[in-house]
């Protein structure tokens, strides 16, 4: 390893605990909103549902929250969940020398989150598997609860957050593949930029029916830089833009084409919306700078709607 990789690794935070610390946030907020009191004693309970056995109530929790909860068992799995991180070269846009709780790019964005979801996973006792892909697939791991593979998959996204991507996308060819390799039905989040020719497009929608057809929930998680990639916020000075995938350049004022760039992408956002509405995916639209807490957010509802 070169003294310059050495410098980088001291750039690369511990993902473990930034992750830990998203998720302090996101309970303490839950305490303040319509999610009080579900599923906030990740570790130890769980709600409880009418009609089942009352032996193993938590009167005493009762006693402080008013909710009924179930005590819970080392043994209990209540959910199979799979990550699936796009890691082409347009993720890891823009391209920082440092990532941190509040500092990030696209990859260091769905990184982060991925983390996140795992430690409440954890602390529920839910089984998860990640699947890292660009032109292919980079890393597949299935779902399982333990801590040792916890910590695997934890090096794994560090390890993207390390060595940087100049790979294309081909999301719809790996996707295929990770549909053949779960076997039991899950819930899948996809985080990925969407960056694809029209055709791939079309390929890409018809490899997440594959993963409706095999029973699984699938939420995309659509990844994109607000600021930049959504609003064009540039100087108004002449520069060149470079398409970090295919090397493409052009030279223009940002100002020029500003406001028909935002058109076209507003438009594009709602036809994946409306695609996604179609094939009954859950689209969510995740701007990077909006932090964590949407992401979380949409865990916990499908969570409570898949069990």
């Amino acid at each position: 390893m070169t003294k310059a990789d050495l410098n980088q690794v001291d750039s690369i935070p511990n993902i473990e605990l930034l992750a830990k610390q998203v998720v302090e946030g996101f309970i303490t907020g839950m305490h303040k909103s319509p999610f009080h009191g579900f599923s906030v004693e990740f570790a130890e309970h769980r709600l409880y549902n009418k009609g089942e056995s009352t032996r193993h109530i938590d009167w005493k929790l009762f006693a402080k929250t008013e909710k009924l909860f179930v005590k819970r068992y080392e043994e209990e799995t209540n959910l199979r969940s799979h990550i699936i991180i796009d890691n082409s070269a347009s993720m890891h846009y823009p391209i920082m020398d440092t990532i941190s709780v509040d500092n990030y790019n696209k990859i260091g964005f769905s990184a982060l989150a991925t983390a996140a979801l795992m430690e409440i996973l954890k602390r529920q006792r839910d089984a998860f598997g990640l699947s890292i892909y660009a032109e292919d697939s980079e890393y597949f791991a299935p779902a399982k609860g333990n801590e040792k593979h916890r910590r695997m998959l934890l090096d794994q996204l560090q390890q993207i957050l390390l060595k940087g991507s100049k790979s294309h996308t081909d999301t719809y060819k790996v996707l295929h593949e990770i549909a053949e390799k779960i076997h039991r039905r899950s819930l899948i989040f996809l985080f990925t930029d969407m960056f694809q020719s029209d055709k791939k497009e079309e390929d890409l929608f018809a490899a997440l029916r594959h993963l409706k057809y095999n029973k699984h929930e699938v939420v995309l998680f659509h990844t994109y830089d607000g600021k930049r990639e959504l609003n064009f916020d540039f100087d108004d000075v002449p520069r060149k833009y470079v398409d970090v995938e295919t090397g493409e350049e052009i030279n223009l004022f940002a100002g020029n084409i500003k406001e028909a760039y935002k058109l076209k992408v507003e438009e594009y956002f709602k036809n994946l919306k409306y695609k996604c509405m179609q094939y009954k995916i859950d689209y969510v639209p995740v701007d990077i700078h909006d932090g964590f807490d949407q992401i979380l957010t949409t865990y916990m509802v499908r969570r409570s709607k898949f069990i």
